[in-house]
């Protein structure tokens, strides 16, 4: 079978399935992705072909600002067409297309490959309420936000019209899809290792001229970026109080400077710089130690050596670092947002607060602290969650193959 996979940063979530259908020789695997993440991005080279398209033109600036991103999703959509008809001329006519069409990559292959099929991943789909928009009052929606969101989803509501089935990794990022078209969109996550991301007692971590163990007490907060929609202000905001209660407690933030998701922060300030200042006079910074990005293994380290691990999420998409955190061992104090507890029960596999009481949040973590052996069966049952429901290569790779496969 030709399969080809179109993502803007491949592999994003397909790798692990890009791999397993490739190292099939029955198979023959390409995959377009936008040329200038390609080269930031380590590539998979197990019989993958990679082929990748140059930035588009930016949207005009007389073009209605609602508008930009799609102008630019539009011409994305034809630099994919323009790279599927080069491998069309070499020969290769793609059985089975699955592309992740928030970018616009997605938007015309149906017009280009009608007799492939077509398998898109929902991510997730803008709403007005009920998710990320909206959801922090520090952050209100105005009526331009929830008109703008509504455009927003132009690009995937074209792609759930023209594919033949769809991918999301939670019921509820599913269920923020148009009701219409939930039949379409089966929900499989694309898997934890289970085997490398698993607990480590040997592990250490060197930061600030010291070296730090699970014998030390360790607080824990990843996120790709420092930004509020993972909660960053909410855990600095946090620290006076919580280095109060526990003096001894050292707490290890991992994640860059720029802005995933939201609003960029004014001045051409990072989060980090904005929020620290608000707090600067008011916390031990010895005791904070900012990691940047890490690589994977730095990063597993970190989670290993954690005494208490902070997931701080908007109901929005949820991060492979909460399940990994959980794989690892975690002890989690995590918001009660919906993505998070569809995942999570409350003093079974971790411990939920709510996402702006901060009070709550510190009171927990400095019991979690004071008391480490209290937690250990939600230790445990976190790491068997994981397991049972999200393990790689016994639930959901090979539910991933089926559908990609026999649909």
């Amino acid at each position: 079978m030709n399969i080809l996979f179109i993502h803007q940063n491949f592999p994003g979530q397909f790798g692990h399935i890009a791999k397993l259908l490739a190292r099939d020789k029955r198979h023959r695997v390409i995959a377009i992705g936008h040329f200038p993440e390609l080269q930031n991005r380590p590539i998979l080279k197990e019989g993958i072909e990679i082929h990748g398209y140059p930035t588009p033109r930016a949207g005009h600036k007389e073009t209605h600002h609602y508008l930009r991103d799609f102008e630019i999703q539009v011409r994305r959509g034809q630099q994919t067409v323009a790279a599927v008809q080069l491998l069309l001329k070499g020969g290769f006519n793609p059985d089975l297309v699955v592309a992740h069409p928030a970018w616009g990559e997605a938007l015309f292959l149906k017009d280009l490959l009608p007799k492939s099929r077509h398998i898109h991943y929902f991510e997730y789909y803008y709403q007005g309420v009920g998710g990320d928009v909206g959801f922090d009052p520090e952050f209100p929606a105005t009526l331009d936000d929830l008109a703008r969101v509504r455009v927003k989803n132009s690009t995937q509501l074209l792609s759930l019209t023209s594919c033949d089935a769809g991918i999301s990794p939670t019921h509820w990022q599913k269920e923020r899809y148009p009701t219409e078209f939930h039949s379409k969109i089966k929900v499989i996550h694309e898997g934890i290792n289970t085997a490398t991301v698993a607990p480590n007692p040997s592990s250490s971590v060197n930061l600030s001229g010291r070296s730090f163990t699970q014998d030390d007490e360790v607080v824990t907060y990843v996120a790709r970026n420092l930004e509020p929609y993972r909660g960053f202000h909410i855990l600095i905001r946090a620290l006076p109080a919580l280095q109060s209660k526990r003096p001894n407690a050292h707490v290890i933030i991992v994640g860059g400077d720029d802005v995933s998701y939201g609003r960029r922060p004014p001045d051409g300030q990072s989060y980090r710089e904005m929020y620290c200042n608000e707090v600067k006079d008011r916390v031990d910074w010895s005791r904070v130690h900012f990691t940047g990005k890490l690589s994977y293994q730095d990063y597993l380290k970190v989670l290993q050596i954690s005494s208490c691990h902070l997931y701080l999420t908007y109901p929005f998409v949820l991060s492979w670092s909460m399940l990994e955190a959980m794989s690892v061992g975690c002890l989690l104090v995590a918001s009660n947002t919906p993505p998070v507890k569809e995942v999570i029960k409350d003093q079974h596999d971790g411990l939920l607060v709510d996402f702006f009481d901060t009070d709550k949040m510190t009171d927990t973590v400095a019991e979690v602290l004071a008391n480490p052996d209290r937690y250990n069966e939600i230790r445990k049952n976190a790491r068997q969650t994981v397991i049972e429901r999200f393990d790689l290569d016994r639930v959901c790779l090979p539910s991933i193959k089926d559908y990609l496969l026999k649909i």
